[in-house]
């Protein structure tokens, strides 16, 4: 059987905590529980000596209770602890970072003057303003890029109706797979047995900017596979008023042969884009999807042909275009999508 009435039994530190819970981090809840006992008939005195706390107290927070409801009954805004360093500590930080400099916690520490606060503080200061990331390598720029673009846009303009604009690139792919982050147990890291003794072979790709139709040549990176790309354009158009291709400046695009095949063709058009500018190239990024396509696949070196030629099959033009977004290259008009839409 039950009792009728039940009391509380705690030690001094036991009790010691509760009144501290009344005024911890709930303190709102206590003062909701003032009103309410309010609202039963207990007197501003009375709650006060239920909750250990002072009647003025009491009676400012049933004020403020009916002044502006619940909302009132939160803490106001204060301006608390002045924060360390400074209030300008932020800006000499991100002042700092502008700074080409491989950046520390340690090194902008002494930067800033060795401020009176711990590594740890300045590591959540700095967090607030930057990133740990690692910095990308960018090529040389070409002095004269602007002046080579625009007189490839004005080439592109003057092409007749029916002619055909590639962009040309070569890359590399290699029997010891790229790694990529991958979903895996996390009790378990995966590994990739490597093939002990690397080998490579170069694709060769010309990506038709209109259709998105692909060719491609797996070979070396010489002249000679270069001009068969070359034949292998002529053979799938015949009958094109003209064939533009954009390259880079790679010496196998500049070799004698090349300048000779051009020569003999007089509608073939041999366009060279700016130095160091392989980001401009729509073709690089169907060498990313490809090089992601075989990453992380350890295969014998047929097995890396057949991933090529595999690649390269389950793709569609449509889907050639959206990975590769030819409009988006600065080496054609703005109205680019307009007006050679209509080449084809």
């Amino acid at each position: 059987m039950r009792p009728p009435t039940v009391f509380a039994n705690v030690s001094d530190p036991e009790c010691q905590r509760l009144r501290s819970l009344l005024r911890g981090p709930g303190r709102c809840v206590v003062r909701a529980v003032m009103v309410l006992l309010s609202l039963q008939g207990l007197s501003p005195a009375q709650i006060a000596v239920l909750l250990e706390y002072d009647p003025a107290t009491v009676r400012r927070w049933i004020g403020r209770f009916n002044a502006g409801g619940v909302a009132d009954l939160a803490d106001l805004p204060r301006s608390g602890r002045p924060r360390l360093g400074g209030s300008r500590l932020t800006a000499r930080i991100v002042a700092l970072l502008e700074r080409p400099w491989p950046w520390t916690v340690r090194r902008l520490h002494q930067y800033l003057g060795r401020p009176a606060m711990s590594r740890r503080t300045l590591y959540r200061r700095l967090r607030q303003v930057a990133v740990w990331r690692r910095p990308k390598l960018i090529a040389r720029g070409e002095p004269h890029r602007e002046a080579i673009l625009a007189a490839i846009r004005r080439r592109t303009a003057l092409l007749p109706h029916g002619a055909k604009i590639f962009t040309v690139d070569e890359t590399h792919v290699h029997l010891l797979p790229h790694v990529r982050a991958r979903w895996t147990r996390p009790d378990r890291r995966p590994e990739i047995l490597t093939p002990g003794k690397n080998r490579q072979i170069t694709v060769l790709g010309a990506l038709e900017v209109v259709t998105g139709a692909f060719f491609y040549r797996l070979g070396r990176r010489c002249a000679a596979d270069f001009l068969t790309l070359l034949q292998q354009l002529l053979a799938a158009y015949p009958n094109a008023p003209a064939i533009a291709i954009i390259c880079d400046n790679d010496q196998i695009h500049h070799a004698r042969t090349v300048r000779d095949f051009i020569a003999v063709h007089p509608g073939v058009h041999l366009w060279f884009s700016a130095r160091y500018s392989p980001h401009d190239n729509p073709t690089e990024r169907i060498w990313a999807a490809l090089k992601t396509f075989t990453a992380g696949t350890p295969v014998s070196w047929p097995g890396r042909k057949r991933q090529i030629h595999a690649f390269f099959r389950s793709r569609s033009p449509d889907q050639n275009l959206a990975t590769a977004a030819p409009w988006t290259s600065p080496w054609f008009p703005d109205s680019y999508r307009q007006n050679f839409w209509k080449v084809a």
